[in-house]
């Protein structure tokens, strides 16, 4: 079992930076899991945003984070970040982070779902202000 704390969140302008981070409580050894970020919108399904292999060495990204967006994770502090750039008013949503130990969830063809993640944190919200 795996507990995700999201922290970071908060309310900023169109073009502002925030750094999320995600730290988790694990049961095994934290670098076993592959890890993602999640966001969800108001009346809309949660869309995978980022996610990280167990080495850092596959990092797929949404088209629409691509550029702007970066993830990260330090296996030594059982944690991972979302860098967020250049943020507009669509990136507003809960961000939520998520974990799986299936690893290959990361690199089948296409993105990951929501679906394919087995723990999650309790979200942490983020507002875009034009």
């Amino acid at each position: 079992q795996v507990r995700l704390v999201e922290t970071g969140g908060g309310l900023v302008q169109a073009g502002d930076s925030l750094r999320l981070s995600c730290a988790a409580s694990v049961g095994q050894t934290f670098s076993s899991y592959a890890m993602g970020w999640f966001r969800q919108a108001p009346g809309k399904e949660r869309e995978f945003v980022a996610g990280i292999n167990w080495s850092a060495s596959f990092t797929p990204y949404a088209d629409s984070v691509k550029g702007r967006f970066t993830i990260s994770r330090d296996n030594a502090k059982n944690s991972v970040y979302l860098q967020m750039n250049s943020l507009k008013p669509d990136d507003t949503a809960v961000y939520y982070c998520a974990a799986e130990t299936r690893q290959y969830v990361l690199q089948r063809a296409g993105l990951p779902s929501a679906a394919d993640f087995s723990s999650w944190g309790q979200g942490t919200q983020v507002t875009v202000s034009a």
